[in-house]
């Protein structure tokens, strides 16, 4: 009974998480991406989620919170890394043909999108990220995330509206 009054906001119980859970999901997030610097980034941003979501989050379950905040924030990661790759596999057209305002232009274009889809909401990205880049279906994306395929086609559309908003001529 004792342990549920714990509150995650009271700074010694959230020390004490600290210490008895970062080890454990930095190696969680170690075995995934086998980069020791990028794990340890990630299990500082899980915990600085959970301080942010305290309030929110029952002492019982933080260790749970922090596992799937950490497992998210790598995914996006790999969604975004994703994306870079995708790009530098298209074809860029000769160089010696387009003149240089048109490459610097293409550039800004491309920083642009990248920021916009980094700023749509883990849902939206989610989805526009398996369905652009992992040319999955909805369907497909909707059994993957065990969600409707209403949700997907409305995550999708929001995700559309707000890419069109943040950079034009897409």
């Amino acid at each position: 009974m004792e342990q549920s009054s714990k509150s995650v906001c009271d700074q010694i119980v959230f020390t004490k998480l600290f210490e008895s859970h970062a080890e454990s999901v930095r190696n969680f997030i170690y075995y995934k991406c086998g980069d020791k610097q990028q794990a340890e980034d990630v299990m500082q941003e899980a915990f600085i989620k959970l301080w942010d979501n305290c309030k929110k989050v029952i002492f019982e379950k933080s260790k749970g919170f922090l596992c799937t905040v950490a497992n998210n924030l790598f995914l996006n990661q790999v969604a975004r890394k994703k994306v870079r790759l995708e790009y530098t596999k298209l074809p860029h057209r000769n160089s010696n043909i387009e003149s240089p305002d048109f490459i610097m232009e293409e550039k800004e274009f491309m920083d642009k999108l990248q920021a916009a889809i980094a700023e749509l909401s883990e849902a939206q990205r989610e989805v526009f990220l398996l369905n652009r880049i992992d040319k999955k279906t909805y369907n497909e994306i909707a059994e993957m995330l065990d969600i409707s395929v209403k949700a997907v086609e409305k995550r999708m559309h929001n995700a559309l509206k707000q890419l069109r908003k943040l950079v034009k001529n897409i």
